[in-house]
C-alpha cells in the first residue's frame, strides 16, 4: 500500500473520530432552556459550559500532542476516549452547575487528546496537496456531525431529559474505541516515537521557531472564533431573539452546516485546479464578506430567514478555510506533526474559548454578539493581506 493512498475505510474512521468534537458541543444546544430550568440557572450560565469546554480543550491538546509524538498515537487516542467516556457520564448525573462545569472540563480534556491525534495521523501518511485533499474529504464527512447533532439532541429531548444527551455522548465514545483499534491503527503506518531526550516544552519551542507557520495559527484561531461565537449564542439568537422553537432552531442551525458542506465540495473541486493556499485566500475573503453581510442584516433588522442566509456565508466559508489551513501549516512539520497540530488546536480553541467566555459578559443582544463576531472576522483577512508576499503554498 503506497503512502499516498488512503483507504476509504480509514478516511471514514478518522472522520467519525473527529465528529466527537462537534457532537460534544452541538448536541446539547437545544437543551439549554431545559438544563437552565433543571439546574436553576440562566441560559447564559449554561452557555458558559461551552466556554469551559473549549478553553480546556485547548490546554489538553498541548499535553496530548507532545505525549502523542513521544509515546505514539494509539496510547493517547485510546486514553482520551476512555477519559471522555467517564466524564460524559459524570455530566449526565450532574445535579448542580459546579459539577456540570467540572464534568465538561474533564470531558474536554479527553476530547483534546482524541482530536489532536487525527491531524497527526494524516500528516504521518500524506503531505502537501494530498494532505489538503484528505483533510477536505474528512471535513466533508464530518460536516454531517454539526448538521445532525442539534437534531439528535432535539430527538432525545422528545423522549427523555437532557441528561440522556450526555449518556449518548458516552456511548459514542465507547463506539469509537473498537473503530480506532480495528480500522485506524491497522491502516496507518507504524511510526517511531520521538527521542525521549526531547521534553514537552522543547517540542513546542521547536514548532514556534518555524516562523513561516505562525501566521496560519493566528489565521485559524480567529476564523474559528467566528464559528464558536455563533455556536455559543445560537440558542439565544434563534430561540430567544427570533422566537423560534427547539425544532425550528435545529433546522436554522443545520442551514449553516449545509453551507459548510457546499463550500467543502467546492474546495475539493478547486484543489484539482489551484494551489491550496490560493483557495484558502479566496475562502477567507468570502468569510469576511459574509460577516459584513451579517452586520448589515443585524443593523437592518432583517427577518430570520434573511439573517440565516447571511450567516450561512460567514460560517459556511470555514468548510473551505479549515482544511487548507491545516494542510499548509502542517507541511512545515514532517517529523513533529502531533506537537504542531496540538499548538494549532490549542491556540484555536484557547482563543475561541476565551472569546466565547468573554462574550457571555456582553449585553445579551444580537448587535453585541454580531459585533464580537465581526471583530474576530477581521483578523483572518488582515493576516492574509499582511502575509501575502511571504507565505508559500503547501
Amino acid at each position: 500500500m503506497s503512502k499516498s493512498h488512503v483507504p476509504f475505510s480509514l478516511t471514514i474512521a478518522l472522520a467519525l473520530t473527529l465528529m466527537l468534537g462537534p457532537f460534544s458541543v452541538d448536541t446539547y444546544l437545544p437543551a439549554f432552556p431545559q438544563m437552565a430550568g433543571a439546574l436553576e440557572v440562566s441560559v447564559a450560565d449554561i452557555s458558559l459550559s461551552i466556554s469551559v469546554y473549549i478553553f480546556t480543550l485547548s490546554f489538553s491538546q498541548l499535553i496530548g500532542g507532545a505525549l502523542s509524538d513521544h509515546f505514539g498515537r494509539r496510547t493517547v487516542l485510546l486514553g482520551g476516549l476512555a477519559l471522555y467516556l467517564v466524564a460524559a457520564l459524570v455530566v449526565g448525573f450532574a445535579g448542580n452547575m459546579a459539577l456540570l462545569l467540572i464534568g465538561r472540563a474533564v470531558q474536554a480534556f479527553g476530547a483534546g487528546w482524541v482530536l489532536v491525534s487525527v491531524p497527526a495521523l494524516v500528516r504521518d501518511r500524506v503531505s502537501g496537496q494530498d494532505a489538503a485533499k484528505l483533510f477536505s474529504l474528512i471535513g466533508l464527512i464530518m460536516i454531517v456531525a454539526p448538521g445532525i447533532a442539534p437534531s439528535v439532541g432535539s430527538a432525545i429531548l422528545e423522549v427523555a431529559s437532557w441528561r440522556w444527551i450526555f449518556f449518548f455522548l458516552a456511548a459514542y465514545a465507547l463506539f469509537l474505541i473498537p473503530v480506532a483499534k480495528r480500522v485506524i491503527f491497522r491502516q496507518t503506518p507504524k511510526r517511531a516515537v520521538a527521542p525521549g531526550t526531547t521534553g514537552m516544552l522543547q517540542r513546542y519551542l521547536n514548532v514556534l521557531r518555524e516562523k513561516r507557520a505562525l501566521p496560519f495559527v493566528l489565521w485559524q484561531a480567529a476564523g474559528f472564533s467566528v464559528l464558536m461565537l455563533f455556536i455559543t449564542h445560537a440558542s439565544f439568537i434563534y430561540q430567544e431573539h427570533f422566537g423560534q422553537s427547539a425544532r425550528h432552531f435545529s433546522l436554522l442551525f443545520a442551514a449553516n452546516i449545509v453551507a459548510m458542506l457546499g463550500f467543502n465540495l467546492l474546495n475539493r473541486l478547486l484543489l484539482s485546479r489551484l494551489p491550496s493556499l490560493t483557495v484558502l485566500r479566496g475562502a477567507t475573503t468570502v468569510q469576511a464578506l459574509g460577516m459584513l453581510l451579517v452586520v448589515i442584516a443585524t443593523l437592518g433588522d432583517w427577518p430570520v430567514l434573511g439573517f440565516m442566509c447571511a450567516m450561512m456565508i460567514a460560517v459556511g466559508a470555514l468548510g473551505a478555510v479549515a482544511p487548507n489551513l491545516q494542510a499548509n501549516y502542517l507541511e512545515f512539520f514532517p517529523h513533529s506533526g502531533a506537537s504542531a497540530a496540538a499548538l494549532l488546536g490549542a491556540t484555536q480553541f484557547g482563543v475561541a474559548g476565551l472569546a466565547s467566555g468573554l462574550s457571555t459578559r456582553l449585553p445579551h443582544t444580537l448587535p453585541a454578539i454580531v459585533g464580537a463576531m465581526g471583530v474576530a472576522a477581521l483578523v483572518p483577512v488582515s493576516t492574509m493581506l499582511l502575509t501575502r508576499r511571504t507565505l508559500t503554498a503547501a
